[in-house]
């Protein structure tokens, strides 16, 4: 008869695809269950931490969820940071434990049901007579909530026989937040009457925009307003006309693109949550700028708002363009008068630095002439963040994967790759990490290389210190050498787990991506540029936390 580990694989099998993890004596029965009785896909990464970032990367690629799986205790544990980034990012996933068995705890057992509520997650447990249905519960939680939730087997029950498994019934989710009280709509009609009599309307757009597929119906809205449009960054490519596109808001943005933001009239914010780097800490808007946001939080999220509209943005979105159509409104003519190609232009960069080695805005800019069209770019954090964002475009916002920035972490980028990788197997994936951060991550580079292959690539910038803290505290006159990394050829790590490696040091060595960009996937290697450059250049958005912090 099946056991219990076979209720959870078999009914996970039905909601899922893809299971990312690292077997030990807690999951080896779920593990043998999830090959053996059905056809999800399991990948082995190879640090804890590393499943949940797989299964995390894997659902802001796709939309789909995934799921992780660690044994208990240690293994357990080693997911805390990534537990807490998806929980702060509002990304669903299943985390799949082993966990002490019902007779009490072990001496190597610790409280998992309280670390993982801790970062925010909730746990629950399965048993012999419930081990299906508590997992459709779990999945139907973290669908439902947008958040993680950890499934916990514990050890003594994980092989017993539970009969016959049930069949799985399908997640019952809430509907889109509907704008139908009187209260909002009387909101609606206000926004319209203003967008439509403003001179310089501008529309901000986020990730929750995104995941309400907005996209189309802000696009008209756009239109019809004749607004000016830029995005966050995790929301960057979610409006259809890149024309009229300011690319996106806060540090990441072009100087004279975020100066133009300032002269807006009316400025409606669908699906961003308003944090301290989007809004320049306070400095994104002008004091006279009417502030609207329209959200699915119970209230506004930053100060500077001084209109609130609770609901779905994409029938928000609709509403305002119905409304402006009812009322005849005519485009501003704003838009057409201004030259985007001027005001998103980014610094060049002077090519090397006054220490010898490369500026990484010029870096950045060849790189991303070179890069493959249809892409994915996943991004570790830490100071080096903006460059991918500056100069990289991306398609839409499921085509730049950041894991970590939630919750303000690095070294979490190389499993990263492996769940974009099978999110996306179209599309090319290009990794962006630090020295720092890709140490941290080494583990799993091996994982980024053996699932992406040829479809993968890393981009390190390697500047021989942990860059943010440099250029933060070290200004401030704190000790230095904390900051500093010995410099590690990252080349020669690659190569060791069958990438090909290229040291670069000038612009030409660069070279070898365009050779390799050309070259037809399934003939080249995981390709890793390990670029040395400097970290005298800091990039717009660290200025900005520099002001705040001096």
């Amino acid at each position: 008869m099946p056991s219990v580990s076979a209720h959870v694989a078999i009914t996970l099998a039905s909601h899922l695809d893809n299971v990312f993890g690292v077997m030990g004596n807690g999951n080896a029965y779920f593990l043998d269950a999830l090959e053996r009785q059905t056809t999800v896909r399991y990948t082995a990464v190879r640090h804890e931490a590393g499943a949940v970032v797989a299964a995390d990367a894997h659902f802001r690629a796709s939309g789909r969820i995934a799921a992780g799986t660690t044994t208990y205790g240690a293994g357990f544990t080693n997911t805390l940071t990534a537990l807490a980034e998806a929980v702060q990012a509002h990304v669903p996933l299943i985390l799949v434990v082993g966990d002490e068995p019902t007779s009490g705890p072990r001496p190597w057992d610790v409280d998992q049901i309280a670390l993982a509520s801790a970062v925010g997650a909730r746990t629950y447990t399965v048993g012999r007579a419930d081990a299906a249905a508590t997992t459709a519960i779990a999945v139907e939680h973290a669908l439902a909530y947008k958040v993680p939730t950890v499934l916990a087997i514990p050890y003594d029950v994980a092989r017993i026989d539970a009969g016959p498994v049930p069949e799985a019934p399908q997640p019952q989710l809430p509907d889109p937040l509907a704008p139908h009280d009187e209260f909002t709509r009387s909101r609606i009609a206000r926004l319209a009457q203003a967008l439509a009599a403003a001179e310089r309307p501008f529309l901000l757009a986020g990730r929750g925009a995104w995941l309400s597929g907005a996209g189309e119906a802000l696009g008209e809205l756009a239109a019809a307003a004749g607004a000016v449009t830029a995005s966050t960054a995790l929301g960057r490519g979610v409006f259809p006309d890149a024309r009229f596109d300011l690319g996106v808001t806060g540090g990441f943005g072009a100087d004279a693109a975020m100066a133009l933001v300032r002269e807006a009239d009316v400025a409606v914010v669908f699906g961003a949550s308003l944090n301290q780097f989007t809004m320049r800490f306070g400095h994104l808007f002008a004091p006279q700028t009417q502030v609207v946001q329209v959200d699915i939080a119970p209230a506004a999220t930053h100060p500077n708002v001084g209109g609130f509209i609770r609901g779905d943005a994409r029938l928000v979105a609709r509403e305002l363009v119905t409304t402006l159509r009812d009322i005849e409104a005519k485009p501003s003519g704003w838009r057409e008068s201004l030259d985007f190609a001027a005001l998103t232009r980014h610094p060049d960069g002077d090519g090397v630095a006054r220490d010898g080695r490369l500026d990484p805005r010029t870096v950045a800019k060849r790189i991303g002439e070179l890069l493959p069209h249809e892409r994915v770019v996943v991004s570790d954090g830490g100071h080096f963040i903006g460059w991918a964002n500056m100069y990289w475009p991306v398609a839409s916002p499921d085509r730049m994967i950041m894991v970590g920035t939630a919750f303000q972490s690095i070294g979490l980028g190389m499993p990263s790759v492996v769940g974009a990788a099978l999110a996306r197997p179209e599309a090319t994936v290009v990794l962006t990490t630090g020295d720092g951060g890709g140490l941290m991550a080494l583990a799993d580079l091996e994982s980024a290389v053996r699932v992406a292959g040829g479809r993968g690539m890393a981009v390190v910038w390697n500047d021989a210190a942990y860059g943010a803290e440099v250029n933060l505290y070290g200004l401030k006159g704190l000790a230095r050498s904390p900051m500093l990394i010995p410099e590690v050829d990252f080349a020669a790590l690659a190569s060791a787990v069958g990438a090909e490696g290229v040291v670069v040091r000038a612009l030409d060595d660069l070279e070898r991506l365009h050779s390799w960009a050309s070259a037809p996937v399934d003939e080249r290697p995981f390709l890793l540029l390990d670029c040395r450059i400097t970290h005298e250049v800091i990039s717009p958005y660290q200025h900005e936390v520099i002001r705040v912090n001096s």
